[in-house]
């Protein structure tokens, strides 16, 4: 799969691709005869990691650290990899915290805003009744 067939794939441009790749987040994507990228089903792997990764965001600088010790070995370099990881899903876990409490508080105004406006209408109503 060429890289614009994969950019359209996963909505990544085809810059980020290339800087994921230069800068290690991917392994170096398999070349075509003409040196093309070709995109491998073990490359399209590595690019849905990066950009799942990302969603969560998880720091580029993480990444380029996961990616240089996956090609150091994958068995020898695995409980740093898992490190990374844990400590990664730590930082996303207490994001989500703090966005369910944020979530929490407009909802808590909606829910204000919605009573306030309800005894606004009943004032109105009150003073249309008295000017009659």
């Amino acid at each position: 799969m060429n890289i614009t067939a994969v950019s359209k794939k996963y909505g990544i441009s085809s810059d980020t691709l290339r800087y994921y790749e230069r800068v290690g987040i991917i392994p170096p994507v398999t070349r075509d005869e003409k040196g093309y990228r070709d995109f491998s089903e073990y490359d399209l792997n590595w690019v849905y990691f990066a950009k799942v990764m990302r969603n969560a965001g998880i720091s580029i600088e993480a990444l380029i650290e996961y990616g240089t010790l996956f090609r150091q070995g994958r068995e020898q370099s695995m409980a740093p990899r898992q490190e990374i990881l844990l400590e990664q899903r730590k930082l996303l876990a207490e994001r989500i915290a703090e966005l369910q409490e944020t979530l929490s508080y407009l909802d808590h105004k909606l829910a204000g805003n919605a009573e306030h406006l309800r005894e606004f209408v009943k004032k109105l109503e009150k003073d249309r009744e008295e000017d009659k």
